[in-house]
């Protein structure tokens, strides 16, 4: 298997855009959920929101261990160092007051974002930048709305 370089870019395949969007459903339904929801409700909504955001987090670091253990670079500890950072922070995220976690978790992403932006055209993904903007948005200002 070869890796990809940047100028061999991958294309991001449909089917992966529309789970990545799908992916997206909870974070607006809960955020949404937290306002609207009937008050008895809205917490549960709150937790379940800090819940799926931390996952979400924790699967944006274990993507950067999947493409260098792939080999598509020479190996270096930074991409499994990154690639643990978000777990951390997410769980720390779960341990704090909900409305502070949900902050915390849209600044993580953001992170997130951030690293992607600078990693991910050495692995020859920069057509799937924009796709992560747009989910990246999406997952923040949820979060950040249900706080």
């Amino acid at each position: 298997m070869t890796a990809a370089t940047p100028s061999a870019p991958l294309p991001l395949p449909r089917w992966a855009a529309r789970l990545g969007y799908a992916g997206a459903l909870p974070f607006v339904a809960l955020a949404a959920a937290t306002w609207l929801a009937p008050t008895a409700y809205r917490g549960h909504a709150a937790s379940a929101l800090l819940a799926y955001g931390a996952t979400i987090a924790s699967f944006m670091g274990a993507i950067h261990w999947g493409l260098a253990m792939r080999g598509a670079l020479t190996p270096q500890p930074g991409p499994f160092v990154w690639g643990v950072f978000p777990s951390l922070v997410a769980w720390v995220a779960l341990l704090l007051p909900e409305a502070q976690g949900l902050v915390t978790l849209a600044l993580l992403l953001g992170m997130c974002l951030a690293v992607d932006r600078r990693s991910y055209p050495a692995y020859g993904l920069s057509p799937w930048l924009p796709m992560r903007l747009h989910l990246t948005l999406a997952a923040a200002l949820s979060l950040l709305a249900g706080s």
